[in-house]
């Protein structure tokens, strides 16, 4: 049974400092984490884990053809583990934040990580434990949502109650749904053509990540014709 830590009940700097070394030491043990997001609840490993990849599948109940997204400190790191096409400044402006960004992989990425898929969904969460959990951990964090594959996202822990036999913590941050009430999740585009861009999921930041998008020039490959 997961072992429960209240994020929000620990406000003082070093205790948060407590608790994301404890989520690190779990990460390195090859287990498998809930964290709160800026969206929802996920579920994360250590990207560069293989058995930790496994195992996240295998709780998910999720088809092994699905690519899991990573999470990683800062929109600088973006560029170690993918082909980045778009501007720095473009980048920024999108994140942190509910937006998933997909480049064609890097060679730093592990090979064991969605390893028939070309392309990579990064994400830099606007939630500072996120963050400074994969600063920390100095690597990037494989990441989906708290759930079955086949149930709804969840917006506060005992939603994914089921899985807690499987997991090794949950880290508690309270209710969420500010952002994201309609259990969304990010928008995730696809930027791995230069000067296009790819709507995959539409998710809870499509109005705002358009607007930044077209600001830059970039046009959707719907509408362009092959």
């Amino acid at each position: 049974m997961a072992k429960l830590f209240n994020i929000t009940s620990s406000p003082g700097k070093g205790n948060v400092q407590s608790l994301l070394e404890v989520a690190k030491n779990f990460l390195l043990n090859d287990q498998i984490i809930a964290i709160p997001t800026d969206t929802i609840y996920g579920l994360a490993v250590n990207a560069n884990s293989q058995r930790a990849i496994q195992r996240l599948y295998s709780v998910k109940e999720r088809n092994f053809n699905k690519a899991f997204a990573i999470c990683v400190a800062e929109v600088e790191d973006i560029s170690r583990y993918s082909e980045v096409t778009v501007p720095d400044t473009l980048l920024h402006e999108l994140l942190p934040g509910a937006v998933t960004v997909m480049f064609k992989r890097g060679r730093l990425l592990n090979a064991c990580l969605n390893p028939d898929h070309n392309l990579v969904g990064i994400r830099v969460p606007d939630y500072p434990f996120i963050q400074n959990l994969c600063a920390l951990l100095k690597g990037p964090i494989a990441l989906t949502s708290a759930n079955l594959s086949t149930k709804n996202s969840c917006l506060n822990v005992e939603e994914f109650k089921v899985l807690w036999p499987s997991l090794g913590a949950v880290f508690n941050g309270g209710e969420l749904g500010e952002i994201d009430p309609d259990r969304l999740g990010s928008t995730i585009i696809d930027l791995s053509t230069e000067g296009h861009f790819r709507i995959v999921r539409s998710g809870c930041a499509l109005e705002k990540t358009l607007t930044v998008l077209e600001k830059y020039g970039l046009k959707s490959l719907a509408e362009v014709v092959l």
